[in-house]
């Protein structure tokens, strides 16, 4: 049995107390305690032999110290309890908590806390007047004085005289409590800190002042593996795994140990002790202990008014020193653990073959093990089922629980948690929940309690990562419900619950899924989109609407595709894509969708005329097919078109009054004048379609006049420089950047009809013979262009940049760059900032924003505005960018027999072997390494107006005595390819498909 020594102040004096030199004192050596615990004014005993709580008090209220030993009356044995300035709070070893008072007759039966009669308390921790109790299933419970918010359960609100549940720390396992004056402290498990109450000289850590009515992350003790926490009365001490100690708060009587009395904002290590691995600490009111127990050796620091330093003096202590410890106690005892309160301090001490000296874990958040779950498959039909059911129940009600199970205890892994590493093995996840499906009445109970009382309790708002764990566990229970064909409205329960986050939650959990790893994250992207998928089905084949569950599940497949080009990792973009929905969309362009619209609308009017339950299902979906409009990731292209097309025909009107208002008529000469003329009138509904009807000429417009009308105003518009500017490099169009700035009214501008004239030619389904980049519809969906935009639209400038990103120090200085551009400066005083190492990234990202966004601002501006209203249908940003292109620009199409018939020879003629062989290889080529042969001879495969046929070839034959150990070459700035003399037409082959395919290597581009 350990025997306590405790110098300082008892605030009373038992008979059989002998009080050694130097203020040392062996307390109550005739009876054996278990533990104690002290304030200033009380100090509480457990007795080893019947686990009976004895307080040793001074009444305050009456002038003359009488001494007061109290002996609680409990019906039940004490396992924990904690001290308070004027009471005691105690915990059975069921878990059952009560209250004792200090009063002017005190009383020795304590008050029992009906409110936790069903909760097993594991901690208790009391400040001066407040008290804080940890169950555990991971929740938290205060009470008591809220002056400073010390509670934790938020800003005005009262006092509470019994427990009230600390709701803002639910889901997060934690480790232990901590108590101060006035200020409280929790501890995950995975290591996060936090506090709230008084902060009146920094002992929340927070780096000010400020009091916190809730508790808030410590963040600046993020990662660094704490495990133990201690509070005095304005000052804090923290001990990490690796046994450094940090100290903040007060620093008046140098409790901090800084060798200063200067108050800490923030947690700050103890130099002093930096080397020696602490194992424990304990704080007093303003004095602080530390045991390394290594070198069983206590150190103390702080004040030493009431000699609670163990110096044999009365003086303060601004760096810790080792307190001597008798003798006697120093060849073969260790100090077994450490406690201080008040101007109290205690050792507990033992010899050394009976106990090491360690810090004692924590029982805090309960763990599920194999050994539990093995219990419930081997249990589940005989008499234990229903402590089965109590166990379940308990375990996955409690978001602490869960998230605690699954960590990746192993190289202390968890305590990495952060917003990138959710600190979990999921793999442990995985193979729990397949272990449970071995018995379909384990798993349907966990599924139940899940749904019933797990996810009903998830807040909205989470104080920490690990509280956002659940959200990545349950969808592996998902995948093993699902594989048993159970757990469709779990899963919309938990779509649901992901749904209603906060923000900030949100942001935090969409950080932790796009560092998922790959497995994970398809596993949670199938089990959302199984469900969605079979809500589709039901709704496309018969009469029923699921709306309001399927809305939850494509909210949250919406936020996952829209991550899934952060991963490293990517999901291939079909595993989003609702097969159910493009079938039906299939069936209703089959169907006919003039036909289709036709019965919606009488279906509208007269629904009784329909009998057949699967038309009936057509037409139904179709009134609220709209909605899929949100959720174009779920279509394939053709879908998305034949959606697009059905919403037109809503909005149109047959009329023939319409017809002859929406019929253009120009002459061929002055097409882009007379255009312009019609849409100032006014007069025109973008709603209807187009038609067009050329001046003198008979016909009439069935689409052939409205595509010839889009090709000859195309020709018109790229001709005007005031619109577009051609890329030679890569024979692409951008916005002029000689006009449009100056505009004051946008709808007055060229740009502004040039954008209505490209919606016309997309909501009117016509090509537009005209071609810009992706960046340019990247713009229009509001996404923001990149180098690869850049290399697209202007290849030169492009591998300028590239080279620029790559190149040694000073080659890069050697360049004489600075922020400008064109003599434009890209930042205030541009001009006089050179580019360099540092800085380059910097300087290429503002290159490609004034190239794609400030160059053009008004003009893009103007543009985007005259598209949508050309194109007054909101949704056409369904489409992608690169749909967006193809669908007004069409699909480029390659008549390579053309730039056969272009191409002139250099050394050579086109009858010689070589050219022969040349062609017939070039011919064998897939259509990708044929683009691949543009790309390497031209530096882009984008055609100009007119394709090949616009594009030179000179083949230049290169006559080498080593021609089959060269390759290829091309002149990019010249359209010349440069052939070595092959001797056979293999070598011809392997030199040329290694050249085009590895042309970025040779830096020929």
């Amino acid at each position: 049995m350990a025997e306590i020594l405790s110098w300082g102040k008892l605030n009373s004096t038992e008979n059989d107390a002998s009080h050694e030199n130097k203020g040392f004192a062996a307390i109550y050596r005739r009876i054996k305690f278990l533990d104690l615990s002290i304030t200033g004014g009380l100090v509480t005993f457990l007795r080893d032999t019947d686990r009976k709580v004895i307080v040793v008090t001074s009444n305050i209220l009456k002038k003359k110290q009488a001494k007061y030993r109290v002996t609680l009356d409990l019906k039940e044995r004490v396992a924990i309890f904690s001290t308070g300035q004027e009471h005691v709070v105690l915990v059975s070893e069921t878990g059952k908590v009560c209250e004792w008072k200090h009063s002017a007759t005190p009383s020795n039966i304590p008050r029992a806390f009906s409110c936790l009669s069903n909760i097993h308390i594991v901690q208790v921790a009391c400040g001066n007047s407040h008290s804080v109790v940890l169950a555990n299933d991971g929740q938290l419970f205060t009470w008591g004085q809220n002056s400073s918010g010390q509670l934790g359960l938020g800003k005005d609100k009262p006092s509470f005289s019994s427990p009230e549940p600390l709701m803002s720390l639910s889901g997060i396992p934690l480790a232990q409590i901590s108590a101060g004056g006035d200020h409280s402290f929790a501890l995950s498990l995975s290591g996060a800190v936090f506090s709230w109450g008084r902060n009146s000289a920094g002992q929340l850590g927070v780096g000010d002042t400020d009091d916190r009515h809730v508790p808030v992350c410590v963040k600046s003790l993020n990662l660094k593996k704490t495990v133990f926490v201690s509070c005095g009365e304005d000052h804090t001490a923290v001990l990490t795994k690796e046994g450094l100690l940090f100290t903040f708060g007060s620093g008046r009587y140098g409790q901090l140990g800084h060798n200063s009395l200067r108050d800490e904002l923030r947690p700050r290590v103890v130099a002093e002790l930096w080397g020696s691995k602490v194992s424990h600490i304990a704080c007093g009111r303003h004095h602080t202990l530390a045991l390394v127990e290594s070198s069983n050796t206590v150190y103390s620091f702080g004040c030493g008014e009431q000699g609670q330093l163990g110096n044999g003096q009365q003086t303060n202590q601004c760096v810790p020193f080792p307190v001597q410890l008798p003798p006697e106690y120093n060849t073969d005892q260790r100090v077994r653990k450490i406690t201080a309160g008040g101007n109290l301090s205690v050792l507990f001490i033992s010899k050394k073959d009976q106990v090491q000296a360690t810090l004692s874990p924590c029982i805090g958040t309960t763990l599920l093990d194999d050994k539990i779950i093995e219990n419930w498959i081997s249990h589940c039909n005989s008499k234990g089922w229903k402590k089965n059911l109590r166990e379940i129940k308990k375990m996955f009600s409690s978001a602490a629980c869960i998230n605690w199970s699954f960590c990746e205890k192993s190289r202390d892994k968890h305590y990495k948690t952060s917003i990138e590493d959710s600190g979990l093995d999921l793999s442990l996840a995985r193979l729990a929940f397949e272990k449970m499906a071995k018995k379909d009445k384990v798993l349907l109970e966990v599924e139940r309690v899940v749904k019933n009382y797990l996810l009903p309790s998830l807040s909205s708002t989470s104080a920490d990562v690990e509280a956002l764990r659940v959200y990545l566990i349950l969808p592996e229970l998902l995948r093993v419900l699902h594989k048993q064909g159970h757990g469709t409205q779990l899963t919309v329960a938990l779509a649901s619950a992901i749904e209603h986050l906060k923000p900030e939650s949100m942001d935090v959990l969409t950080s932790l899924w796009i560092k998922l790893p790959y497995y994970y994250y398809r596993t949670l992207v199938k089990v959302f989109h199984s469900v969605s998928a079979h809500f589709m089905s039901l709704m496309t084949n018969t009469l029923c609407d699921h709306w309001t569950e399927t809305l939850p599940l494509l909210n949250v497949l919406k936020k996952l595709y829209s991550i899934n080009n952060q991963r490293f990792t990517m999901l291939p973009e079909n595993y989003f894509l609702i097969k159910e929905l493009i079938d039906f969309f299939e069936m209703v362009n089959q169907h006919g969708l003039e036909s289709l619209n036709l019965q919606r609308k009488l279906f509208e009017e007269m629904p009784l005329l329909f009998s057949d339950p699967k038309h009936l299902a057509t037409l139904t979906f179709l009134e609220s097919s709209d909605l899929l409009t949100l959720y174009p990731f779920t279509l394939d292209m053709k879908s998305k078109c034949i959606l697009f097309m059905f919403s037109q025909l809503e909005y149109e009107t047959p009329c023939f009054l319409f017809d002859y208002m929406n019929q253009l008529c120009v002459k061929r000469e002055t097409v882009l004048a007379d255009t312009l003329v019609f849409l100032k009138t006014g007069s025109y509904d973008f709603y209807q379609f187009l038609k067009v009807k050329f001046a003198l000429e008979d016909g009439i417009d069935a689409g052939g006049l409205l595509s010839e009308f889009f090709t000859l105003i195309t020709l018109e518009i790229t001709k005007d420089s005031s619109i577009t500017q051609l890329f030679e490099d890569s024979g692409l169009f951008w916005f002029s950047t000689d006009s449009g700035s100056s505009q004051e009214d946008p709808e007055s501008s060229i740009q502004y009809y040039f954008g209505v004239i490209c919606g016309l030619a997309f909501y009117n389904h016509t090509f537009m013979n005209i071609s810009f980049p992706v960046a340019l519809f990247k713009k229009l969906l509001k996404l923001s262009p990149t180098l690869s935009d850049l290399e697209e639209l202007s290849p030169v400038e492009a591998r300028s940049l590239k080279d620029l990103l790559t190149e040694e120090e000073d080659v890069v200085e050697d360049l004489y760059l600075d922020f400008t551009v064109k003599g434009i400066e890209l930042i205030p005083n541009g001009a006089e900032i050179p580019v360099t190492k540092a800085n380059r990234q910097k300087y290429v990202d503002l290159y490609i924003d004034f190239v794609f966004n400030k160059s053009v601002e008004s003009q893009f501006g103007n543009f985007r505005k005259g598209f949508s209203h050309g194109n007054p249908l909101y949704f056409w940003n369904i489409f992608k960018s690169e749909e967006l292109r193809d669908l007004l620009y069409g699909v480029s199409k390659y008549e390579w027999e053309e730039l056969q018939k272009g191409a002139t020879y250099e050394n050579c003629r086109p009858s010689e072997e070589l050219i022969q062989n040349f062609w017939s290889v070039f011919f064998e080529l897939s259509e990708e390494n044929q683009k691949k042969f543009l790309t390497f001879v031209y530096g882009t495969d984008r055609m100009p107006i007119g394709g090949l046929s616009n594009r030179k070839l000179i083949i230049v034959k290169s006559n080498n005595d080593d021609a089959d150990d060269r390759f290829p070459s091309a002149q990019t700035c010249f359209n010349i390819l440069h052939l070595p003399n092959y001797s056979n037409i293999d070598v011809l082959r392997d030199k040329l498909i290694h050249a085009i395919t590895y042309c970025e290597v040779f830096g020929q581009m």
